[in-house]
């Protein structure tokens, strides 16, 4: 080389100008030509992982010197052309030579011989590139129709060696393998599969060599997986399965797999352990994860569900349809009917915490769900209403420990909750106004805020004309307070002071529950008591009309035992029963009731509570725990308590079918006086109206459920009144009377 470069170096003019062409010197003879085997004889080296003889700063400086000269296109077909011959031998060495006739080389060993192939390939082409740099960067990059040197040596180990048919079809093969393997269980070499796979992808045969055929067997592998899992094993431990494998498909795109192959990969495992199975995989375990309240594997249901077409919607509708299922057998199993309301809350409470916990708080599932507690809770028309409202009672009452102030709030906004679906909302007032009032009456009230927190919700729910009533009772007590004030000095004016303190609660009629009037013998005192009252409160509210009502009547009596003095917290009937014992040591069940006036199966109850229960302050004769007609009774002296004041708890009759049969009939009359109304202030409006126009408007106004049948009977009912009558010519045609 040396003895060139006298005649071809030169440095640049330091005056400003341009070198001509005939200015530049002249190659020397057989300068291209020796060049050209010296730099193929470092190509060889390279190729062939010998030493160069030469140095690598003289061999890029000789292709300099080549491409200055215009020979750049010579020495580009000429460098092409070594690199295919050293392709095509290295195809004959690597895949035929070096295996004998009767070995029969394994996929493992064909995929390493490959890779140690394409190895070399890439590190001989980048050497080579090195020293042909010049020749890139100049002619090659001029020329855009022509490949780069790497590119071309890409284009050659592509059209030589993947693009032959029976290599590339071991290659893909032996690949599909190895995945197979470890898709089994078994370690694999994934650097091996990195640099095979990254091969393919630089050759631009990734998608159409391998990626077609990887995802058929992807395919066909997870469809019988999941056909077999869904046989073989319970719902949680499928749903885990598939999660596994999807984190190990996704670790595959990053260890080894194309960018590219992502989506389609991971849509297929979903597809066939997830699409092909949603209504199985629901119908084999939800229900059995709710009940359990799985929530760890309900979480992963909505998270896998919620990533494949239809898995949600499909969800959804066996969700509504477990909701309504639980829920109506809860509802319409009478057997429940004590535990209904609290299994009721506890179901709600368990359902709120799936959505939030599970379901990522989705609007679809939470609207669902409320309209699943619509339609189960109202399948048994009005039981729910009475007893949502007996539960409200239970926690209301004095005496109930449960629960905190704070705490019963949170139960009491539980069951507005509750409440809210239910469609009969004048059942739940009839029976909450029975209990509202027994425990304003006997001052059983846990707590007068909890009592107008829980009217505040009502009114807000159901509105004013909802709650009017019962703001009414309240009113009836605070102006109670008031009256009895007034009265107490209007006694202190009297001439005759009595020894007995009286207090009167004046219920206005239309506020409070209807009362069986019942009849019975009060002592004199108490007679004149009465009088002095009604002297006083008519003088006051002149054309007013008192009705006492004994059955809501209570008293505390002084009583004097061998122990001491005690004083008796008791009910009016048990008052005049004990009051008896002033007249008489011994008294037989009959003349107790001819001398009181109280109906037999009130009298018994009465006995009951004073001579069998625990505060015993009557003997029965003969003993016993329930009273019959020819029992007797006697005082008992002897009786012990370690409180002064001792409170007698009346033998409660359970509110029978009778009371509660009789409660909905008068719902049910307060029903038929609201259609009337409804269908009378409609007709005097619209003046003529066809029947169903009518009805649909009726709908849209009542807040109670209703059938068609009952309106057409207040419709007749009105027509044979005389408020409105039919059109002669089209009888399905309405007027109004006026």
């Amino acid at each position: 080389m040396k003895k060139y470069m006298s005649k071809v170096g030169f440095k640049p003019m330091a005056a400003k100008g341009r070198i001509l062409e005939s200015d530049r010197p002249k190659l020397a003879e057989n300068y291209t030509e020796d060049t050209w085997l010296k730099l193929r004889d470092a190509v060889g080296a390279i190729q062939n992982s010998t030493s160069i003889k030469y140095n690598l700063e003289e061999l890029y400086q000789a292709v300099e010197n080549l491409c200055s000269y215009k020979v750049s296109p010579t020495l580009y077909k000429q460098l092409r052309q070594v690199c295919e011959d050293h392709v095509q031998a290295q195809i004959h060495q690597c895949f035929v030579l070096d295996i004998k006739p009767t070995e029969s080389l394994d996929n493992l060993s064909f995929l390493k011989r490959m890779n140690r192939c394409w190895q070399d390939h890439c590190r001989q082409t980048i050497m080579i590139r090195s020293i042909f740099l010049f020749l890139d960067r100049t002619y090659v990059l001029q020329n855009s129709l022509l490949p780069s040197i790497w590119d071309t040596g890409l284009e050659l180990f592509r059209t030589h060696i993947v693009s032959d048919s029976g290599v590339q079809k071991r290659t893909v093969e032996g690949l599909l393998e190895q995945i197979e393997l470890e898709r089994n269980g078994e370690t694999i070499d994934r650097s091996l599969l990195r640099s095979l796979l990254g091969m393919l992808s630089d050759l631009q045969v990734y998608k159409d060599s391998f990626e077609e055929r990887f995802l058929c067997e992807t395919n066909r592998l997870y469809a019988a997986e999941g056909q077999r899992l869904m046989q073989d094993r319970d719902v949680p431990e499928y749903l885990h399965h598939v999660a596994r494998r999807l984190e190990e498909e996704n670790d595959r795109i990053v260890s080894y797999l194309d960018q590219s192959t992502q989506k389609p990969l991971i849509c297929c495992v979903e597809k066939q352990l997830l699409g092909e199975h949603l209504t199985a995989m629901l119908q084999k375990g939800l229900s059995t994860l709710l009940d359990e309240y799985r929530v760890t594997e309900l979480a992963l249901l909505y998270q896998l569900f919620s990533k494949v077409k239809g898995g949600l919607p499909t969800l959804l509708q066996f969700w509504r349809d477990y909701i309504k299922s639980f829920g109506g057998e809860i509802v319409c199993t009478p057997e429940k009917d004590k535990d209904m309301v609290q299994e009721l809350l506890d179901f709600k409470d368990k359902m709120d915490n799936v959505v939030q916990s599970c379901f990522a708080r989705n609007e679809s599932f939470i609207n669902a769900m409320k309209e699943a507690f619509e339609t189960f809770i109202n399948k048994r028309p009005n039981k729910p209403a009475e007893l949502i409202a007996k539960y409200v009672d239970s926690k209301l009452r004095a005496g109930n420990k449960e629960a905190t102030e704070e705490e019963l709030e949170r139960i009491l906004d539980k069951i507005m909750i509750i409440f809210r679906f239910i469609h009969g909302k004048d059942v739940f007032e009839a029976f909450y106004k029975k209990d509202l009032a027994k425990r304003l009456l006997v001052g059983k009230s846990a707590s007068v805020d909890a009592e107008k927190s829980m009217l505040s919700k009502l009114k807000h729910e159901c509105g004013a004309a909802f709650t009017s009533k019962l703001e009414g009772m309240f009113k009836d007590m605070e102006l109670s307070k008031d009256i009895m004030i007034q009265y107490k000095q209007y006694m202190q004016n009297q001439s005759e002071p009595s020894n007995i303190e009286l207090t009167v609660n004046i219920l206005t009629m239309g506020y409070w529950p209807s009362y069986t009037p019942m009849e019975v013998h009060l002592p004199s005192e108490m007679v004149k008591l009465q009088e002095v009252f009604k002297l006083f409160y008519l003088g006051k509210h002149s054309g007013r009309k008192l009705q006492w009502q004994p059955t809501l009547g209570h008293a505390v009596l002084k009583a004097e035992f061998k122990e001491g003095k005690k004083e008796l917290q008791v009910s009016l009937f048990q008052t005049l029963v004990v009051l008896m014992f002033n007249e008489g040591e011994d008294f037989s069940m009959e003349e107790i009731r001819t001398a009181t006036g109280i109906e037999e199966g009130e009298l018994k109850r009465t006995l009951q509570s004073l001579a069998c229960g625990k505060a015993r302050v009557l003997n029965k004769n003969p003993r016993g725990k329930d009273v019959e007609d020819g029992d007797r009774f006697n005082f008992n002296n002897d009786f012990k308590h370690k409180l002064f004041r001792i409170k007698i708890n009346q033998i409660q009759m359970k509110e029978t079918v009778e009371e509660q049969v009789s409660t909905t009939e008068r719902v049910f009359q307060d029903r038929q006086y609201q259609i009337d109304a409804a269908v009378v202030r409609i007709m005097k409006m619209r003046k003529t109206l066809s029947h169903n126009l009518l009805v649909s408007e009726l709908y849209n106004q009542l807040k109670f459920p209703v059938k068609p049948g009952d309106l057409k009977k207040r419709i007749e009912s009105l027509i044979d009144r005389e408020y409105m009558e039919r059109d002669k010519e089209t009888p399905n045609q309405y007027h109004y009377v006026a």
